[in-house]
């Protein structure tokens, strides 16, 4: 089934740039790259998507974080592309990431793992709407 899912290339990403690299490991997935926009992200977005850390202490660090740089947007599309974009980037310590994936390879903490990535196709759809309306 052919999905659509959304992905962040994070400060760290942009800052140490691996925004090619990164792009290229989806495209050689052979998940097609329908939309992207370099984009600075605002307080109010960032507490809408992470809402469900907002209230934990290291949420003011995450945002600070995220505002270091314009990101760069994704929407990604193919066959089971939330599964497959999942895979891809591992899990969200590079330490505990599989090798070969983006955050084992790129990452060098919890928060500084390069990229965000949907984790549902719900939260894929809910994401798009938010960052490209």
């Amino acid at each position: 089934m052919t999905e659509k899912t959304f992905v962040i290339i994070k400060p760290d990403g942009i800052q140490r740039q691996l925004i090619g690299k990164v792009i290229q490991r989806f495209e050689q997935a052979n998940l097609t790259l329908e939309k992207m926009k370099m984009k600075t992200l605002t307080k109010e977005v960032l507490t809408e998507h992470y809402q469900h850390v907002s209230k934990q202490p290291f949420f003011p660090g995450l945002c600070a974080f995220m505002m270091e740089c314009p990101v760069v947007l994704l929407i990604l599309s193919g066959e089971r592309a939330v599964a497959r974009v999942r895979q891809l980037v591992g899990a969200t310590d590079p330490l505990e990431a599989a090798p070969g994936t983006i955050r084992a390879d790129f990452g060098t903490s919890k928060q500084r793992n390069v990229v965000h990535a949907s984790d549902s196709l719900e939260s894929a759809t809910i994401e798009i709407e938010r960052f490209f309306g």
